[in-house]
């Protein structure tokens, strides 16, 4: 197995803990504005979803009803009718800043840039300019404190522990060239993950222009880099990661089954993601419009969000009288 492709079934796992956990993606503000075609579970249904339907006991199947009594042919429709939109908003809303994190993050970790000063001012034009594109307050917070939450596991989670350095169990004796250009390319994007986390840090504050808020797409991007992920992969897992995050919502809510969950998310989804990938790729956040003399910034090539009915169900979420997510 590739170095990649294990990194792929690393990220993949529903235990990392990034907070995604908290966050149905406007979810749960649609539903309970009686915009979903599934009604809006009650408090006490949305509170034994997480004990019950995780049994299998009462979920609902491709032919039978859920614990609401909702046909779950209707509720696996209207989830999938949000998934559409969340996932073409979100490619070309975030995808693109995750885009251009990552080359920043690769290059100097590469040393192609040799100033790390030179990185973090530029993975903070994109953190910013991220920030004022996201003009949703409810996911503005929510994103900040994934992004953050990203740069922790990697400090705390990726980076190669001491003990086997000292036993030499990843470095053997007379590593070739190779071997310690990897080295050195993991020491320079820890050096870099470790100074964007504390510019976040104090970025909290506001106390100066070259501090960072760190949104989810940017420290995404900056995660993929520093693990030496290619854009593409960590392109298509972010979204895929964005997608299963609206599924585990929904089984939460008690709308959705997890079997008619898992259904949707192996036959629905990949054509969903292969398509919003495929006409997102081009796009560029603009934020490095100095470094990139050489790019047309037309329009067409710059994120936009696709979707404005989301964005204003999803800004009302601390409107709601009760609620189970953050976002």
């Amino acid at each position: 197995m590739d170095k990649e492709t294990y990194l792929l079934l690393v990220l993949s796992d529903s235990n990392l803990p990034t907070g995604s956990f908290v966050a149905s993606a406007g979810l749960e503000s649609t539903a309970t504005h009686a915009l979903f075609h599934a009604t809006p579970p009650t408090t006490g249904s949305a509170a034994t979803a997480t004990g019950t339907t995780g049994t299998g006991s009462n979920t609902d199947t491709s032919t039978g009803t859920g614990p609401t009594g909702i046909s779950s042919s209707t509720s696996s429709s209207s989830i999938l009718a949000f998934l559409r939109n969340s996932i073409d908003t979100y490619a070309r809303s975030a995808l693109p800043f995750a885009r251009d994190a990552h080359r920043i993050t690769t290059a100097y970790a590469k040393n192609d840039i040799a100033d790390l000063d030179v990185a973090l001012a530029a993975l903070a034009k994109i953190d910013a300019l991220y920030d004022a594109c996201t003009l949703n307050h409810v996911a503005r917070r929510a994103s900040c404190a994934q992004g953050v939450a990203l740069l922790s596991l990697y400090a705390r989670g990726f980076t190669c522990p001491p003990f086997l350095l000292s036993t030499g169990t990843t470095i053997p004796q007379g590593v070739d060239s190779e071997q310690e250009q990897e080295r050195d390319r993991e020491s320079r994007a820890s050096a870099l993950v470790a100074a964007l986390k504390l510019r976040v840090r104090r970025g909290a504050g506001g106390e100066s222009d070259d501090d960072a808020l760190g949104h989810l797409p940017v420290c995404w991007g900056v995660l993929a880099g520093a693990l030496g992920l290619s854009v593409d992969r960590g392109a298509h897992l972010h979204l895929f990661l964005h997608a299963r995050g609206v599924l585990s919502a929904a089984v939460r809510m008690n709308i959705l089954g997890p079997y008619a969950a898992q259904q949707l998310l192996l036959h629905a989804v990949k054509p969903l993601l292969t398509e919003a990938l495929s006409s997102t790729a081009h796009l560029v956040s603009g934020a490095l419009r100095e470094e990139e003399v050489h790019l047309e910034f037309e329009a067409e090539r710059l994120p936009a969000t696709t979707w404005p009915l989301g964005e204003i169900l999803s800004m009302r979420h601390d409107l709601l009288h009760s609620r189970i997510f953050n976002s």
